[in-house]
């Protein structure tokens, strides 16, 4: 079939094309073969590696611009991810779309904003990149305040983004600040006129993030000295658990980038070792959290009490923020998400047995499909636990923030 169409090409080419014009199509038909456009893996693998070269190759033969790789996304989501322009240039030249999302519903400026990639961020938002979205979607500035990036925050801010912008659960940026404790965003959002009363889903407003986390000067930054003191004076469980947000170990996220390498370069049996040495490493830290100490009371104020005709019946007290419960004594919003923990584990134990059994049959590629789906599910659990993944590795609703209020 090839053949009688590069025949008919010879008779329709004007004579000046015939030589040169067939051969450069000659070139592009064979390298556009099956075997000559790369797989998810291989794709995503060379993208994160700024190989500018391979990614016009693999253009010029035919692969679509808003090809999807493994993990992060496009061509230009990589880009974005990484900081790369050159790399966003060519795929934006080539005709990829710049608000594209990915599998997780992410787009290229949040990818950008997460990774705090100011330079990223304004060639995104310079190219019709839009600052929000439509409905409740995690914006770019929801990523750029959990993350801590002040001067993303801020220009973000100066290109007109919605300061009160609600997630797909009705959180604020602002509840994010309360949430990681980032003192100096919280107070920049609200000079900027952050609504301070927005209540989300679960019924839990930026005062109550920052109290339950004991980021105190937040609380009281946000709710003022008048509800700040009525927010101490609750009792500790009435606040629920501490979510903590910590990133998975540098070895884990180094090893399941050097599993994906030796994936794209055929050598199965070192990903696989890789891989399961990197869930190993999750497993690790996800455990170190569970047992770890919880975080000491700090006092908030004092309470006393009296009355006219008993002076001597006097008595003061220290009130406290909350501290994080034990695993135990969660409730509400937390017991979900023990649940959701725990059924995530047994996914991944699932997984990891299939992985197992395929790898022993000599089924090394579905092995290595199990290992990567074992490692999902982990993930999920550690975020349903109250662990945030490093955001390579993190589920949705993004390798940013997760999980969130």
């Amino acid at each position: 079939m090839r053949i009688l169409f590069l025949f008919a090409l010879l008779v329709l080419l004007p004579p000046p094309l015939h030589a040169a014009g067939l051969e450069d199509m000659l070139r592009k038909l064979v390298s556009a073969s099956p075997g000559g456009l790369p797989d998810p893996v291989r794709f995503a693998h060379a993208m994160e590696q700024g190989d500018l070269g391979a990614a016009r190759e693999w253009l010029d033969a035919g692969l679509a611009p808003d090809f999807e790789g493994a993990v992060i996304g496009s061509g230009l989501m990589i880009g974005a991810w990484e900081g790369n322009i050159p790399l966003m240039e060519l795929f934006h030249q080539r005709g990829a779309d710049i608000n594209q999302r990915n599998h997780l519903g992410e787009q290229a400026l949040q990818h950008a904003a997460w990774r705090g990639k100011l330079a990223a961020v304004r060639w995104l938002v310079e190219r019709g990149a839009k600052i929000d979205r439509e409905g409740r979607e995690w914006s770019a500035l929801h990523y750029a305040v959990f993350a801590g990036h002040a001067d993303v925050v801020e220009y973000l801010l100066a290109q007109g983004a919605d300061i009160n912008a609600l997630s797909t659960n009705g959180s604020t940026p602002l509840m994010m600040a309360a949430r990681e404790g980032r003192e100096a965003i919280a107070k920049r959002l609200l000079a900027a006129g952050a609504n301070r009363d927005i209540v989300n889903e679960n019924g839990e407003n930026a005062v109550h993030w920052a109290m339950r986390q004991n980021n105190l000067s937040i609380a009281r930054e946000i709710g003022g000295a008048e509800k700040f003191g009525v927010a101490a004076a609750r009792p500790a469980a009435s606040w629920g658990p501490a979510v903590r947000s910590q990133p998975v170990p540098d070895r884990a996220d180094s090893l399941m980038a050097a599993a994906r390498r030796m994936e794209a370069a055929g050598r199965r049996d070192e990903a696989l070792n890789l891989y399961r040495a990197a869930l190993t490493a999750i497993r690790q830290a996800d455990a170190a959290r569970k047992i770890g100490p919880a975080p000491a009371r700090a006092a908030t104020g004092m309470v006393i009490t009296a009355k006219r005709d008993k002076p001597e019946a006097q008595s003061a007290s220290l009130s406290y923020a909350t501290p994080a419960l034990p695993e135990a004594a969660k409730v509400g919003a937390g017991a979900t998400a023990t649940a959701a923990s725990s059924a995530a584990t047994d996914a991944s134990d699932d997984w990891l047995r299939r992985a197992r059994e395929l790898e022993s049959a000599g089924k090394r590629q579905e092995a290595l499909q199990a290992y990567r789906q074992a490692a999902a599910s982990l993930r999920t659990a550690s975020a349903a636990s109250g662990l945030t993944l490093s955001p390579s590795l993190a589920p949705p609703p993004g390798r940013g923030p997760t999980p969130l209020p």
